[in-house]
């Protein structure tokens, strides 16, 4: 007979089970809560007006304006893609640092950085900075998996640079503010650049063959002529970055209104490059469709597995799990984070999002952990779901149209140091929170308990007034 205390690790277990087997993530959510949720009820442990709640449930995300944002940012980060904004920007800058050891690689970690902060995927930033930077890499004799890895990790870092995606799917499910996740996110995104900085000059000091100055004749555009090439491409990236996120961070918009302003911002790129087309657009407009689709399709998904989750109790299992673990608040950081490291060698960000994250967020409200900063540690570790093996997805991108003497053993070699790179900033994001903290604004101090109300009360007519009628 099965016990009410034995159906939260079954159900768990039934997803590994339907996820190692290959069928669709957002599906296999689905089909273990249907199925848990009809035993459940024929075993007594909820009635069958309980999973009457789950229309409502899916109307609540249909209804949410916050998710309204997604396509937008995507639509966005398509229409960028295509228009020449990263050919601009990477050329520009590779030819201004071009002539210092590793300075390509440089080059492609700020351009990453900005592209970052103005497309909000990692698939536009991988792709365009692969075609573009990758074969003059190749070309000037910079060692395959250097040029690979920095390519692939400077995409990356679209994860944890607003107006990531990651970061408004973690606010939504931990119930925090878009303009917050993306303020606590500033720091570890200065680091995360500031990192992978460094690991270049610490290449070019001690290995400059690896990642050689381009010679005289590469640089063919000096002076001033250079520098209006990096403006050109730089200027409008900072007014489209100010549009989307200053706004936000101001209160002067939402998120969904700043990914609107954000895609006709991209439109109007697209029309100053001369790259704005009726193919352009429908191209885009497919793709913000398909990861709209999906991203809905698994939370619809999750929301009927998390429903029949916490209706065994599923969510007193974790709590239970997770809050007993020896070390406090370190213990059950390090724990969720090692697990969700691993977790991520099978799982996209997205699944992740939808799928962990909900049953974590209760258990680090009781610890007192700040969800703000919990939600930006684990965005900082779920970017290295886009560069360790079997199923990094910026590796795949790079495979895709890296050419074909750049061998794969390559590409999943050059990742190892950058993956080592993210995981010491998830260590330093959690011995020191500051870094996530200090970007918020304080807390109200103001007790409301505290806070006492006097209303003065109209003082009684006397009894000898006269009556007035009108």
């Amino acid at each position: 007979m099965l016990t009410l205390e034995m159906m939260p690790p079954l159900m768990f277990g039934g997803l590994v089970v339907f996820l190692l087997i290959g069928f669709p993530v957002a599906f296999s959510l689905a089909a273990v809560g249907l199925f848990f949720g009809f035993l459940s009820i024929e075993l007594g442990y909820f009635t069958s007006a309980y999973l009457g709640n789950l229309p409502f449930r899916v109307f609540g995300i249909m209804s949410n304006e916050l998710l309204l944002s997604i396509p937008f940012f995507t639509l966005m980060g398509a229409i960028l893609e295509r228009c020449g904004l990263a050919e601009d920007l990477l050329e520009g800058t590779g030819q201004l640092f071009g002539k210092i050891p590793g300075g390509l690689a440089y080059a492609v970690i700020l351009v990453g950085a900005v592209l970052g902060a103005i497309t909000g995927t990692v698939a536009a930033s991988v792709i365009a900075m692969g075609m573009i930077s990758l074969p003059i890499m190749m070309k000037y004799g910079y060692d395959m998996r250097i040029a690979t890895g920095v390519i692939a990790a400077s995409g990356t870092i679209t994860q944890v640079i607003p107006p990531s995606l990651v970061l408004i799917i973690l606010g939504d499910q931990l119930g925090k503010s878009v303009g917050d996740m993306y303020a606590g996110a500033i720091g570890p995104s200065i680091l995360q650049v500031l990192l992978f900085v460094l690991f270049i000059a610490g290449v070019s000091i001690f290995a400059p063959h690896k990642v050689p100055a381009l010679p005289p004749e590469a640089l063919h555009q000096r002076g001033w002529p250079l520098i209006w090439r990096v403006l050109k491409g730089m200027v409008p990236s900072v007014v489209l970055i100010f549009l989307v996120l200053g706004t936000i961070f101001m209160g002067l918009a939402t998120p969904t209104e700043a990914g609107a302003m954000g895609a006709v911002g991209a439109i109007g790129l697209a029309a100053i490059n001369g790259r704005l087309s009726w193919k352009l657009v429908r191209e885009a407009m497919d793709n913000t469709m398909r990861i709209t689709c999906m991203v809905i399709f698994i939370l619809v998904g999750s929301t009927v597995f998390s429903l029949v989750f916490q209706g065994v109790d599923g969510g007193l299992w974790i709590e239970h799990l997770l809050s007993h673990l020896p070390g406090g608040q370190t213990g059950f950081l390090v724990f969720v984070n090692i697990f969700i490291f691993f977790l991520a060698f099978f799982l996209d960000f997205f699944e992740i999002a939808f799928i962990v994250i909900p049953l974590l967020a209760p258990v680090a409200a009781k610890l007192d952990i700040n969800l703000v900063w919990f939600g930006v540690l684990l965005c900082v570790n779920m970017q290295t779901s886009f560069m360790h093996p079997p199923f990094g997805f910026a590796l795949f991108y790079l495979r895709g149209i890296a050419p074909k003497e750049v061998r794969s053993s390559d590409i999943y070699w050059g990742a190892i140091p950058w993956v080592g790179l993210q995981l010491i900033l998830v260590a330093i994001v959690i011995f020191w929170p500051e870094s996530v903290t200090y970007w918020l604004e304080p807390a109200s101090t103001v007790d409301p308990n505290s806070v006492v109300i006097d209303v003065p009360m109209p003082e009684a007519p006397s009894d000898d007034a006269p009556l007035i009628f009108k």
